[in-house]
């Protein structure tokens, strides 16, 4: 079933009078809450924007036995349209500024995955693993046991925006790397202490629960909230972060889960930061959010499936492999 609830964002008086459409994903229940409601006076609004943004396993070969081991688009008419920017995208709290290329492999250092590595190339058979390789045991204890879908942000150093995002499927005991993409992080790097405006993406491991767009539904298993409002990046004359917002899913880091990702609610407080999303690159880093080609962004769209409680695990190398 596929429920829909619409939602317009509107001055009255000063404060705005939200209205969303939403997009539930096969089979999901229909939704009971409502979202209609007063939304945050003017001055409250925390606005989007990413900123200028072995053991090897000891194989028993047995004698009878074996082991298995973008191009742009014109941009959206509207002019001078009622655009209401996408809401508290890359955690930032201000009340204006900009959205939040590269999609070839390289080399990674730590057993962690690259051109060279066949658990992101498939070049040749992968080992069996019973974690992502470049992932050490302190961070994989943070990982849900159910979880059976994983989207790996491989950050290349703790002060780089540079990133390497790798989807991961668990079939059986082994996981197995169904797709990677050259992306970018926050322009500052990482840190385990994300507060708003450091222009740092948090280290840690998050569920994705909830996702949207500026565009229709590409085929979302996730809740899927369609605005073409809502999602508009504050820059409408840069070409570069037009199309930032086509597609985003929200990083469950201070949000309410359930809730469209330009939800503004901060249950850790403001200063916390919050409205970090994974969304469309634009070549270079971003003030929270993670980013990953248009292609990247519809597979996983179409992948995530929140039955196999899909999480986000992201962070540099070095921390990932700690």
């Amino acid at each position: 079933m596929r429920g829909r609830r619409s939602l317009t964002l509107r001055p009255a008086g000063a404060r705005l009078v939200a209205r969303s459409v939403v997009t539930r994903g096969a089979g999901s229940p229909q939704p009971s809450r409502s979202q209609n409601g007063p939304g945050p006076r003017l001055g409250q609004m925390l606005v989007s924007g990413c900123v200028r943004c072995p053991f090897r396993h000891k194989i028993l070969i047995m004698r009878t036995s074996t082991v298995d081991r973008p191009l742009l688009r014109p941009m959206r008419r509207g002019g001078a349209r009622h655009a209401i920017p996408a809401v508290l995208a890359c955690g930032v709290l201000l009340t204006g500024t900009t959205a939040c290329g590269d999609t070839t492999g390289r080399t990674s250092p730590g057993g962690a995955p690259g051109i060279n590595n066949p658990a992101a190339s498939g070049s040749a058979r992968p080992a069996v693993r019973t974690r992502p390789p470049g992932l050490g045991l302190r961070i994989w204890r943070q990982v849900p046991a159910a979880t059976r879908q994983l989207v790996v942000v491989y950050g290349d150093r703790r002060d780089s925006p540079d990133s390497l995002v790798v989807l991961y499927e668990k079939r059986g005991t082994a996981w197995k790397a169904t797709g990677s993409w050259r992306g970018h992080n926050g322009r500052m790097g990482w840190t385990t202490d994300h507060r708003m405006d450091d222009e740092r993406s948090p280290v840690g491991v998050f569920s994705l629960t909830d996702a949207g767009g500026a565009l229709e539904d590409p085929g979302s298993r996730l809740e899927y909230w369609h605005d073409d409002n809502a999602f508009t990046p504050t820059i409408s004359d840069d070409d570069a972060h037009a199309h930032d917002f086509d597609y985003v899913i929200a990083i469950d880091y201070n949000r309410l889960k359930g809730a469209p990702p330009y939800d503004w609610n901060r249950p850790e407080g403001v200063e916390k930061g919050g409205g970090i999303w994974l969304h469309l690159d634009h070549g270079d880093g971003t003030s929270a959010c993670v980013t990953v080609p248009e292609s990247g962004m519809k597979t996983l769209l179409r992948t995530l499936d929140p039955a196999h409680r899909p999480v986000m695990v992201m962070g540099d190398r070095e921390r990932l492999n700690s």
